[in-house]
């Protein structure tokens, strides 16, 4: 599995946890969550076959129903990015950001939200922004492995030099 596969695993995970006490949405039930999990794994079979058309609406139909969850809207944007929609992508990955954001603020003992707005900035560009939100990181979080890591690893350079990563920024 490649570096950037697993650093985009650990942050979809580092999501799901965060997003569980996050109120900037009205409450989802846990059928319009079930509802949306299928859209998105609808999503991922039609990204397999390379119907980005067809995964850009299920993906489009997960957020509308589930709109608290980082990873559909970095997904929707990565889709629509490979589809030419430079603005669609622009937008998903600006919601993407203002949510992390808001989990951040919710929760500052995760560093999990800081470091996908890390990614995400990074995909829309602003790697000055990217950089500000890495020493906050370690600023804040000094103590932890997954910060300390990716400061290490120089990762945020390595995502500059992925194909995959290159292929889904702006």
């Amino acid at each position: 599995m490649s570096f950037i596969r697993r650093w985009l695993l650990l942050l979809l995970c580092l999501a799901a946890a965060g997003v569980a006490g996050c109120s900037r949405h009205k409450e989802i039930t846990s059928l319009q969550r079930k509802e949306a999990a299928s859209y998105v794994s609808e999503a991922e079979f039609a990204i397999n076959l390379r119907d980005y058309a067809r995964a850009e609406g299920l993906l489009s139909q997960a957020v509308a129903v589930c709109p608290d969850t980082p990873e559909y809207w970095l997904n929707l944007g990565s889709v629509r990015r490979r589809l030419g929609n430079r603005d669609g992508a622009k937008a998903a990955y600006e919601q993407m950001l203002d949510l992390v954001r808001d989990i951040y603020l919710h929760d500052r003992k995760e560093p999990g939200p800081l470091l996908q707005q890390i990614y995400v900035l990074a995909l829309l560009g602003r790697m000055d922004e990217a950089r500000a939100v890495l020493e906050q990181a370690q600023k804040d979080h000094p103590d932890d492995g997954n910060v300390r890591a990716f400061v290490e690893g120089h990762q945020l350079e390595r995502l500059q030099t992925d194909q995959t990563f290159k292929d889904s920024a702006l």
